[in-house]
């Protein structure tokens, strides 16, 4: 065995305190547990354990045991009955990976370089294993304490931030993985009374997991493969919360839901808000709205525009209505419910006031822009 190894092993106890004596201090919710004694000695005992088994492990060449991951994996299961916060658990696995990367730098010597470097390779993919197996642990532990809906938002979060951890949160919440999601924004004017009715009504009427993000967003992850259940949400979300919202929509793999989030929040922006969402926008249907709002020069030539549009009878409503029906002028009138002649004359003002022809392409890309990020900012 190595100094390195024989150092380690010599410390463990004292590094193990150190460790726990570390999270106590960092960590409320942690240090709160450890006030009982019986609950101390556990936290203590397994942190000697790890570093013993980490000297042994590695002296030998080989991997954490199925019994050693069992051990691990029942320690995370006591966290999550204790009800910690995930975000306190994954800051106690940071500490303990920093504290052992720390202990090995102490325990070095001049002669250390070679096995220290094997030592810090070889740790990396056991660390890993035995985090996913604290986590599995810390997920069935809060069945007994978190309600579903509760477990099912966690799991969202956690898989908008495209972290690994969803996984282990899948199966303690009964959620099939899917190999492709439609990541779905919908945007509130205002919160509503009880955000945790949408997230209620995405799980048990829908099967779908969401999340509400304050102070105005409903985020749910939908199987790309149900688009139609997406729009049958999405309207009932607008039901509940008895408001208007603004969707986007953003299709991709699990690795890129966090990617895919920021998409969709940037599209729900520039889309119009609708009492009875019946469009779930894609970067497709808006993509000269985001490159707009992406420039703020483009976009103050827009406003400018729609500010023109202003000294008229309804002119950015006509032109929606115009557009929405494919530039068909009886049906838009009868939509508007106004006479052809009236809608000619309204087009016609239009065009006098912008000095563009909205029946052009020049004047649908423009001003079918301008009436998108009208809608969209009122």
């Amino acid at each position: 065995m190595s100094d390195l190894l024989r150092q380690l092993r010599g410390r463990a106890s004292a590094n193990a305190r150190w460790a726990v004596d570390l999270c106590v201090d960092d960590l409320p919710e942690y240090a709160a547990a450890a006030k009982d004694s019986r609950k101390y000695q556990e936290m203590l005992d397994f942190a000697v354990f790890t570093r013993m088994r980490t000297v042994e492990l590695f002296a030998e060449d080989g991997s954490l045991t199925t019994g050693d991951l069992a051990v691990v994996e029942s320690m995370g299961r006591r966290r999550g009955e204790e009800g910690l916060s995930f975000e306190t658990v994954r800051r106690l696995l940071t500490l303990h990976t920093t504290a052992t990367l720390r202990e090995i730098g102490e325990a070095s010597g001049p002669l250390d370089l070679d096995v220290g470097m094997r030592l810090l390779s070889w740790l990396g993919p056991q660390e890993a294993t035995a985090h996913q197996a604290y986590t599995r642990g810390y997920s069935t532990g809060l069945r007994s304490h978190l309600p579903i809906v509760a477990r099912v938002r966690q799991f969202t979060e956690l898989a908008l931030e495209a972290g690994e951890d969803a996984l282990a949160f899948a199966d303690s919440c009964g959620i099939r993985l899917h190999d492709r999601y439609l990541v779905t924004v919908a945007r509130l004017p205002a919160p509503p009374a009880a955000p945790a009715d949408l997230v209620h009504a995405a799980w048990h009427r829908h099967g779908i997991p969401a999340t509400w993000r304050e102070p105005d967003e409903f985020v749910a992850l939908v199987p790309a493969d149900q688009r139609q259940a997406a729009g049958a949400l999405i309207a009932e979300i607008a039901e509940i919360a008895g408001q208007p919202c603004s969707v986007g929509v953003a299709e991709c793999p699990p690795g890129e839901l966090g990617e895919a989030f920021a998409l969709a929040q940037r599209i729900s922006r520039v889309t119009p808000a609708e009492r009875s969402p019946t469009h779930l926008y894609t970067v497709t249907d808006v993509l000269l709205e985001l490159g707009a709002a992406e420039l703020p020069e483009i976009d103050r030539w827009l406003r400018d525009l729609a500010g023109l549009l202003a000294d008229g009878p309804d002119l950015v409503g006509t032109l929606n209505v115009y557009y929405r029906n494919d530039l068909n002028r009886p049906r838009a009138a009868a939509s508007l419910h106004i006479h052809a002649r009236t809608l000619d004359y309204r087009l016609r003002r239009i065009r006098a006031l912008t000095g563009i022809d909205p029946g052009t392409t020049h004047g649908i890309r423009v001003l079918s822009t301008v009436v998108s990020r009208s809608i969209a900012s009122r």
